[in-house]
This record gives structure tokens, sequence and C-alpha cells, in this order.
């Protein structure tokens, strides 16, 4: 049997994580083999994820005329022609170019991409089994390895998935005909993305969640805004609720019966039940570390994992599980297992956006965690309505809030719903990382007419209501 061949660093799995991981370690000289077992590099991120859901979105808008319908009041719509072709075509070719330019720079940076399943012979060998021919392998040799495999949908038994319109969230991509009707089972975030998606091409959704609340770990007020502008665009929440039995005859519609005893009839059924991981198919006994309950692998701030020449990053470690956290995690463990300086460690803020209609975009603390912490906040307010903007693209609904602390004013969270949401954040999140309170807003120029200016008119608001919170007149506040 051949020998090992030998790398300084073998990257398991090719979405963002592990592509951060392999591009920061070949930048620091280092010899590369990055694992990946599909035929392209990306991940779920780029192929069936994170970019393709957000062009669909973007597609999906564009053909259903809703901002359109917003500007000149009337139905400027295409969606009853609209065809399934119409959906995909500019969603496969922002994924294939993605994916190609992911590839370019793992080229260009030499780094080594095997085709194949990756799993643990021993602490240091990873063997690679590849698609074909059946049972080829190559065996790879490293004194440091990355695991960045990802996670895939969970699929609850209830579901016969091999119908063929009942889909998880990865294979929805695939579907042959814009449904007549959905059910979106599971109200977190990539169900809410999906359930707006579909709304807007006029479908009738049904969102079905255990839960009463929509997306909980929010801000209140902008989990209640979403929800009450999906409910706008006819989407029916069933709160409290679960799917007991799923039938699914080969023509006809889905029936499906709650636990509630009400009863539903879709044309296709979604589930989105939450993602798991596969570390288990790794073999992480041979390697010297082992797994959580759920399947996660545990890792220090660092992302070591209890082995620790073998680091982990990405949704196989769990929360936040986000493309751009994923992306972080991967150059800082690069960055330590090479003894480099250049990323230490994470940014002190995450942001989250979700790409429902409209936006949600949100980082650091809401209200209530604020008030949690018995730290004394005051709260700034702008809504898009208030904004010369927001009147021009006729967002009525959008709004910015800031959350400041009471003493100094320094900015604590940032929270954005209405359209750019996902870019207005980073306003504030710059503002957060670099300590700043609301005197920063107040002394920056943005451009007229620009959803920016919305962060001067929340941190007039913040000010005002501190000023009455102190019993201080209006007006007699010097420093500003």
């Amino acid at each position: 049997m051949p020998a090992p061949t030998r790398f300084d660093l073998i990257v398991i799995g090719a979405g963002p994580g592990g592509v951060a991981a392999a591009d920061t370690a070949a930048l620091l000289g280092k010899r590369v083999a990055l694992v990946e077992r599909h035929s392209v590099v990306g991940g779920a991120a780029v192929n069936t994820g994170t970019i393709p859901s957000k062009t669909l979105r973007e597609t999906a808008l564009a053909i259903s005329g809703v901002k359109a319908r917003a500007l000149v009041g009337v139905d400027v719509s295409v969606r009853r022609q609209a065809k399934i072709e119409d959906l995909v075509r500019h969603e496969r070719a922002v994924k294939a170019s993605e994916a190609h330019q992911m590839r370019t720079l793992l080229d260009r940076y030499g780094v080594s991409v095997y085709r194949g399943s990756g799993a643990f012979l021993d602490p240091n060998t990873v063997r690679v089994t590849h698609p074909s021919p059946p049972g080829g392998h190559t065996d790879l040799c490293a004194d440091k390895i990355v695991v960045a495999i990802g996670s895939t949908p969970v699929r609850p038994p209830v579901f016969p998935f091999h119908h063929g319109r009942v889909h998880d969230s990865d294979e929805l991509l695939y579907i042959t005909s814009i449904p007549r009707s959905l059910a979106v089972v599971g109200a977190g975030v990539i169900g809410s993305e999906y359930a707006c998606m579909f709304a807007a091409l006029g479908v009738r959704v049904h969102l079905i969640d255990g839960r009463d609340v929509l997306l909980p770990f929010l801000d209140a007020d902008l989990s209640e805004g979403l929800r009450r502008a999906m409910e706008a665009q006819g989407i029916v929440f069933w709160w409290k609720d679960q799917i007991e039995t799923c039938h699914a005859p080969h023509s006809g519609e889905i029936e499906l019966k709650l636990k509630s005893g009400k009863e539903l009839a879709v044309d296709h059924l979604l589930v989105c039940a939450g993602r798991t991981s596969a570390a288990a198919s790794l073999c992480p006994e041979k390697a010297g570390f082992g797994l959580t309950p759920r399947g996660l692998i545990p890792v220090d701030e660092h992302f070591r994992t209890t082995a620790p020449h073998i680091y982990a990053v990405g949704d196989v470690i769990g929360f936040p599980a986000l493309a751009s956290t994923s992306s972080e995690q991967g150059r800082v463990a690069a960055c330590h297992a090479f003894g480099s300086n250049a990323k230490q460690a994470l940014a002190q803020f995450l942001p989250a956006g979700i790409y429902t209609i409209p936006e949600v975009s949100s980082v650091g603390l809401t209200e209530q965690q604020a008030r949690e912490k018995n730290v004394p906040v005051v709260i700034g307010r702008a809504d898009y309505d208030q904004n010369p903007r927001g009147k021009i693209i006729n967002d009525k609904t959008g709004f910015l809030k800031l959350v400041f602390a009471r003493d100094d004013l320094k900015l604590l969270g940032v929270h954005v719903i209405g359209e750019q949401a996902t870019e207005l954040i980073h306003v504030g999140l710059m503002a957060m990382m670099t300590g700043g309170s609301a005197d920063l807003f107040l002394a920056t120029c943005f451009n007229y007419p620009t959803l920016g200016d919305l962060y001067k008119l929340a941190a007039h608001d913040a000010i005002l209501k501190r000023a009455e919170l102190q019993g201080k007149a209006q007006m007699g506040i010097s420093r500003w």
C-alpha cells in the first residue's frame, strides 16, 4: 500500500469555514489538502443554502412585482405566467459563479482539492474515499487537521421524503413547478425565508410551528413586526402545533393532520426541522476526539478539539452556524494552528441577517437582554417612513431600533427590519466595534437621501428620551 501523501494541513469540507481555513493556511506558506465529497466547492452556503436561497428571493421579488406594486399602486406582476425556469435561471448562474470563484482562489493559492468523503484512519491520517471508481481511495497525512463538514437537514420519519412534492430545504431548490399551495413545517430562519419567498410569488403558504413566537431570539419588536408583515403577505400561521400524520398520494394534495386535530391539504410540503451534524461518519474515535450527545464536535476558544492538533469550525460545532461566522472561525483555526497572530479571535460582535420579506438584521443586545442583565438603557427608534429614502421606496413598516446605555449613550445593540436591513446593520456594527455612542451618529454626515440617515434620527430620539427620563428640559442639553 502506498504511503500517505503528506501535507502541512488537511481540511475536511469545502464550505465557507473549510475554504477560509485552507486559503489562510496557504497564504501562510503551508501545503494544504482540501477534501470535498461534492463535485464543486462552497458547501451548503454556496450550493444548497445561503447563496441559492437569497438569489431565489431576489428573483421572486422581481418577477412578483412586489416592489413595483408598492411604488405605483398597481399589479404589474408577471407571476401568473412565471415558470420554474424563470425562478431558478439566475440562481443557477450565481451559484456556479460563486463556486468557480472560490475554486479559482484555491487553485491560485496552490491548495490541492481531493474529491471524496474523508474519514480518520488515525489521529494524523485521513482516508479520502472517491465516488469513482467505486472503492477507490487516497490516504493523506498531516500534522494539523481542520474539520468543516457542515450539516444536513433533519428528516423526521413522519414525512415521506421520497415523494416528489415533500421537500427538505436542500432539495427544494430542484422543484419542477411553482406550487399552488405550500405548507412549511418549522418557523425558524430557513422556514420563514422560504415562506416569504413563495408568498411573494402568490403561493398560498401555511407556516406550522410548535412555538407561539416568531424567531424568539430576535428583539421582540422585530419579531412582532416581521410576523405582521408576513401575515400581510397572506402567510397563515399555525402556532403551538405539530404534524401528527402526513399522507402524500401520488396525485392530489398532501394531507396533513395536526396534533391539535386540525387538518390541512396542500400541493407541496417543505420540512425545516433543523440541521444535523454528520461528524460520526469521520470516525472521530480513531482521531482521539469525541462528540456531544447531539453529534457536535466540542472545541475551545481556538476551535481546537480535545485532540489539540485537530480543529473544527462551522455547523459541525453548533451555534451560530452562519456562513459569515464559519469563515471567521476557519481563519482563526488556521492562524492558531500555525502560530500566526493575523487572526487570533472572532470579532466581538457577530451580526445576523435574515432574508425574509422584509429583511431583518440584528447585532448586540436586544432590549429584553439588556433589561435581564439589569443594564439601564434608552431606546432610539427611527421608522423608514420618517426618512426621505424610506418614503421614496415606500417602505411603510421598516424601522431601525438602537439600544443605548442610559448613562453614556454607548451603543449596545442594533436591530433593523425593512429593505436593505442586512446592509444597513453594518453602520451600527462598526460603531459598536469602536465603542461608539449616540454622538458619533450626530457628528457623522450621511448621504441624503439614504437609509443610513436613520441612525441620526434614532440617536436624536434616544437623546430626547433620556432627557425626559432625567427630567431635563428638551432643549437644555449643552453637549448637543
